[in-house]
């Protein structure tokens, strides 16, 4: 059953090194406190797996956490490339970092069937393609009732899974609308899931095809008022986009990084303070 708990105790409690991560979110509910608090709390050696890793991935990355990324896509969303990412893969700074690349549909399948309890899922969207080739983790199989031949690939089981979501009842009841990616599958695939909120209620109040995870399947949910903060909550606040453009020159150096990552994440106490920080780093940058 889940547990009120501060993020802090969450990630102390549920994230280890050498875990198997997930950080899921589409386009908003990204739960950036949650991999800001990995940060601050030193892990390493993770593996990581995120359908569409951005800005926190690039954190956690340049950070020196994550020893491999599964994903299907990668990159700064309407800005350009992951820098700390690339620098990874490039250069092994600062440390090596291992991919493994799927697909869009591939990923999402994956989720599905860890969710289930599968051990691998099915599709069609590879063959024809060249990643059979270089991917040794897609194999061949023929369909028991027609012979066709298909793609088979391993599902997702996070040791983890940590989303973002707008409610949490007081029982841990978690509610969560807007546009969805993977964060109901990635949950119910994990062996722990952590989920940070924007405020705690006494009813949900669900409004119609909302998604609601029972509180039996969340271990710890913690609150966490914009803890998507630089994406957005749909029906709290906007998305940065000022922050996006800005993480581009951040990110590019790797001196600029250090210090923004210090000053940002490793000196601040709790992500309150970061976005205090953050707000204050605003500021100076506007009066330039």
């Amino acid at each position: 059953m889940a547990h009120w708990v501060s993020l802090h105790e969450a990630i102390a409690t549920h994230v280890h090194d050498g875990d198997f991560v997930a950080l899921e979110g589409f386009t908003h509910l990204i739960p950036f406190a949650a991999g800001h608090e990995i940060i601050r709390q030193g892990r390493r050696n993770l593996s990581l797996v995120r359908m569409t890793p951005d800005l926190i991935y690039d954190q956690l990355i340049g950070a020196g956490c994550a020893a491999k990324l599964t994903f299907s896509w990668g990159g700064n969303p309407g800005v350009g490339s992951l820098h700390r990412f690339r620098d990874a893969v490039e250069h092994s700074w600062p440390n090596a970092l291992a991919i493994e690349e799927r697909s869009h549909s591939d990923l999402a399948n994956a989720y599905v069937a860890g969710a289930a309890n599968l051990p691998f899922t099915v599709l069609r969207g590879y063959m024809g393609s060249d990643f059979e080739r270089v991917s040794p983790h897609i194999r061949t199989i023929s369909c028991p009732f027609t012979g066709e031949r298909l793609a088979a690939t391993p599902s997702v089981r996070p040791d983890v899974a940590i989303i973002h979501a707008q409610k949490a009842d007081r029982k841990g009841n978690v509610l969560l609308w807007g546009i969805l990616g993977v964060q109901k599958e990635a949950v119910l695939a994990a062996r722990h899931s952590i989920v940070t909120v924007e405020e705690r209620v006494d009813s949900l109040d669900a409004p119609p095809n909302a998604c609601i995870l029972p509180s039996w399947v969340v271990d710890a949910v913690c609150l966490v008022p914009h803890g998507a903060t630089p994406s957005y909550a749909h029906g709290y606040y906007d998305r940065d986009n000022v922050f996006y453009r800005q993480w581009d020159t951040i990110a590019r150096d790797r001196d600029t990084f250090h210090a923004w990552t210090k000053e940002h994440i490793l000196d601040t106490a709790d992500f309150s303070d970061y976005l205090r920080v953050q707000s204050q780093w605003n500021t100076r940058k506007a009066l330039r």
